[in-house]
């Protein structure tokens, strides 16, 4: 193709905030590349956003920006359209208008992938376009490529990670430095790894969605959000870490999936892991994705999770995945990969380990009642570790084998009712 007749495709993007802003600059960052990497060029025509003025000032050119959809949806010229906007609606309508319109979409949402995957690739599907969605999981760690791609021959059994920045940071804080969970959440608000409203982090939803989005692509079966149990991080102590390190653990908030025989598990919660597992070495705001397949035994995946710039690097990924099969004329090669339909298991129905801190009063056969009550239960106990005075009370700390959850649950309400229990200060599962 001669200089005369270069290819020029153009984009529009939805929304200008970080994410949006961070796209932008690495594609101005790659003009000059995308011809030799691309054999075409890859031109920002229109981005849509409310407010015209504050977008303005991010842009060179601010004739680009505008406030009305329809711009980009009834553009012919627009090939491949971004969504950074966030959020359901109208993000949602505005993708399924795009792939209507004939256009490509590439997006970093979530919440949509991860309620309303299945909808979107059939649209994508029946226009015969691309849906990708690579910075959805994990910022800019490339996961889901790999997955869908690169791991195809694999039966996966397990995937299990770190999926949300923020957490990880406010446990690393609360492990180096003994912080409480509120002093390193405000430090996190502080350094802009957390939002004001922290809830969708530090309550495990947001890693409850990337785990979602995750065992789909792993297990070949659609799991949605709402399958996905959930547990935060609000409730962990300066204390709980101290005697997870005495017993050569790190407290991580861990997203899990497991295709097991009799269903897929899938479930966020904090987790002790031996100091020594590959995962309990990711600090701060990184995240890092496990996976066991038949054929690659294991492989782990460590970046940055979040931010204007990995993310952005993982959508500026797509955008030229997406470039190359417009070039070739084979856009929507591969949609909806969950061709089968498994069973999703109660958090009930899981076995799990456990670490439970109590405060019971200091008597004698507070603990043999304790034993017996778990026992009655089918809960065995692996190992009592301290039991330290705290005022006129004894505080135990208790390891369970392997139990099922129903019966630990049935367990820890006994245990609540006892009379001379006087708190059970933290239950967290054991990997």
């Amino acid at each position: 193709m001669s200089m005369a007749e270069e290819r020029v495709i153009k984009i529009g993007m939805l929304g200008l905030g970080t994410v949006g802003t961070g796209v932008y600059k690495v594609l101005k960052s790659q003009q000059e590349e995308m011809l030799p990497k691309l054999g075409a060029r890859v031109e920002l025509k229109k981005i849509l956003v409310r407010n015209v003025e504050k977008a303005a000032a991010k842009v060179d050119d601010p004739s680009i920006i505008t406030t009305s959809f329809e711009e980009i949806a009834n553009d012919p010229e627009i090939e491949i359209v971004v969504e950074v906007m966030g959020g359901k609606q109208p993000a949602m309508n505005y993708i399924l208008a795009c792939l209507d319109a004939g256009k490509n979409v590439v997006t970093a949402n979530k919440d949509l992938v991860a309620s309303e995957g299945k909808k979107i690739l059939a649209t994508a599907k029946r226009n015969g376009k691309d849906f990708l969605y690579e910075a959805s999981v994990a910022g800019g760690i490339p996961i889901i490529r790999p997955v869908k791609q690169c791991l195809a021959a694999n039966h996966i059994t397990e995937l299990m990670g770190i999926f949300n920045g923020t957490t990880n940071f406010i446990l690393t804080k609360m492990s180096q430095e003994g912080m409480e969970f509120g002093d390193a959440l405000r430090l996190a608000q502080d350094m802009g790894y957390a939002e004001a409203d922290p809830t969708a982090d530090v309550e495990g939803y947001d890693a409850g969605r990337k785990i979602a989005i995750m065992a789909s692509i792993a297990f070949n079966s659609r799991v949605t959000f709402a399958d996905v149990y959930t547990e935060g991080i609000t409730n962990i102590t300066a204390k709980d870490i101290k005697y997870a390190e005495a017993m050569g653990c790190t407290i991580k908030l861990l997203g899990v999936a497991k295709n097991t025989e009799s269903g897929i598990e899938v479930r966020v919660h904090p987790m002790l892991i031996p100091s020594d597992h590959p995962l309990a070495t990711v600090n701060d705001s990184f995240n890092a994705v496990f996976v066991h397949g038949d054929a690659v035994d294991d492989a782990m995946f460590y970046g940055r999770g979040a931010g204007e710039f990995p993310t952005a690097s993982a959508v500026m990924g797509d955008i030229i995945d997406v470039a190359r099969n417009i070039q070739f004329y084979c856009t929507g090669r591969i949609h909806c990969t969950c061709y089968k339909d498994l069973p999703i298991k109660k958090i009930t129905e899981i076995e799990s380990k456990y670490f439970m801190r109590l405060l019971v009063d200091d008597k004698p056969g507070v603990l043999a009642r304790i034993a017996d009550t778990l026992g009655k239960n089918q809960v065995s106990i692996a190992q009592v570790i301290q039991k330290n005075k705290v005022n006129d009370m004894a505080e135990l700390v208790v390891i369970t084998d392997l139990v099922l959850e129903q019966n630990f649950a049935d367990a820890l309400v006994e245990i609540k009712g006892m009379e001379h229990t006087r708190e059970i200060s933290t239950v967290i599962r054991v990997y």
